[in-house]
């Protein structure tokens, strides 16, 4: 059955990504202190839509709002240098009101809202207390699907009750549901956690109990989930009952390189090894050295991220980084390229019978450290365009330029490249 995009939305999808940032990042002098500024420059970017963690879980229950405010906390001197994890901490917010602002700007500015939620990942790492990552993780693996699509259902009834329901694009049920604590529903089944074809598989009847739910209760607004293409799985596996295929590519190639060599998902190689110890800054503390402050340990259980990872990005050299990817790009180009292609060509392929809306809501190369240049630079944008043309080609909905397009990361400023790339996507048929 094909799925029609509402003549009330837009033809194309022009996606920069808030994230969580969008709450975590409102003290003074922080990127979202100021809704309506972001706003503005989104829209002299080109961009049409805004793609967030709306904390469904976080602000309400499955009968209606949380009472109080949302406390904010950081992970100390951990992560200042780290992409998203960069927030100062501290802000007490009326959760319910943010969101309500978010979309009286997106009203005002013409924009629509991209509801998800990633608070099966990273963002109760940057609560104050950890009360409700902990409720989040008592709740069983098998009925985490259905607890956050319950919550989402009451965050949209809230959206819809103050006038903002035809700002809302689709809602994503979780982000990235390989990735994060929703694939315990597998791995308590026995299935490793680097076999994504068996959980995907495996939290298929899940995803499809929770999409339902909200498009039975929602059947004006498309529902959805999230899935990456960075590893082949049979698109079989996918939620039967999406009406949007909301994917990410992370192409990763000579990053993958640079992560192989660190060591970072072989715990039989030291860490930081002789690699890790060539990109990083003179005055690199030992890792050891580099903890979250006391009793704030579980600011990082269930996250995917990893203590190794952020060590690494808060402390490596941006211009080393960024060398050793540049030098050893040659070799991985035609494999990254064929990539984009072959993960889009299977989109598609899969695509056919369905005939759903097909979004890309993250990429392009990897996750990079908040200084380093690579992914913004020549080559970087490269891959970006190539992807953006191959997509536009297939005839996606919508795409992102970059995830790293946002106000919370210096791509942000390249004003010119955005307006190209944005105007590209709206002009193609």
């Amino acid at each position: 059955m094909r799925t029609a995009i509402p003549d009330s939305l837009p033809r194309k999808l022009t996606i920069t990504m808030w994230d969580f940032s969008w709450y975590t990042m409102t003290l003074p002098g922080e990127p979202y202190h100021d809704l309506g500024a972001r706003f503005r420059e989104a829209i002299d970017r080109g961009y049409n839509t805004i793609r967030i963690c709306a904390m469904p879980y976080m602000l309400f229950t499955a009968e209606g709002k949380r009472p109080g405010p949302l406390k904010l906390g950081n992970l100390g001197e951990v992560g200042q240098r780290t992409r998203w994890y960069n927030c100062r901490g501290g802000a007490e917010l009326d959760g319910h009101v943010h969101l309500l602002e978010l979309f009286r700007q997106a009203k005002e500015h013409g924009c629509y809202i991209m509801l998800s939620s990633w608070e099966y990942q990273q963002s109760p790492s940057f609560l104050a207390h950890p009360e409700l990552r902990d409720e989040l993780a008592s709740i069983p693996p098998e009925k985490r699907f259905m607890a956050i699509a319950r919550s989402m259902d009451q965050l949209i009834r809230f959206v819809k009750a103050a006038g903002y329901g035809d700002r809302i694009v689709y809602a994503e049920l979780h982000n990235e549901v390989e990735f994060g604590q929703l694939t315990a529903v597998g791995t308590a089944r026995g299935i490793a956690e680097n076999d994504t074809p068996g959980l995907v598989e495996a939290m298929q009847p899940f995803i499809e109990e929770a999409v339902g739910y909200l498009r039975e209760s929602h059947p004006d607004i498309l529902m959805t989930a999230s899935y990456t293409l960075n590893e082949a799985y049979p698109k079989a596996y996918l939620a039967r009952n999406m009406q949007v295929g909301h994917f990410h590519l992370y192409i990763k190639g000579v990053l993958n390189e640079l992560m192989a060599n660190a060591g970072l998902n072989d715990e039989s190689v030291p860490f930081p090894n002789a690699f890790v110890q060539s990109l990083l800054r003179e005055e690199a503390p030992p890792f050891e050295q580099w903890t979250l402050p006391p009793g704030q340990e579980w600011r990082m259980e269930g996250n995917p991220v990893g203590m190794k990872l952020i060590y690494l990005h808060d402390w490596a050299d941006p211009d080393k980084w960024d060398l050793f990817l540049y030098d050893r790009y040659s070799d991985h180009k035609l494999a990254m390229l064929q990539k984009a292609d072959d993960r889009f060509e299977e989109v598609d392929v899969w695509n056919r019978h369905d005939g759903l809306p097909i979004v890309i809501g993250e990429g392009y190369v990897g996750y990079t450290p908040l200084h380093a240049g690579f992914e913004e630079g020549p080559v970087g944008k490269f891959i970006a365009e190539y992807c953006l043309r191959k997509g536009m080609k297939l005839g996606f909905w919508g795409m992102t330029l970059c995830s790293n397009c946002a106000p919370h990361h210096p791509f942000w400023n390249d004003v010119c490249w955005q307006r190209k790339w944005n105007r590209f996507i709206l002009e193609s048929e």
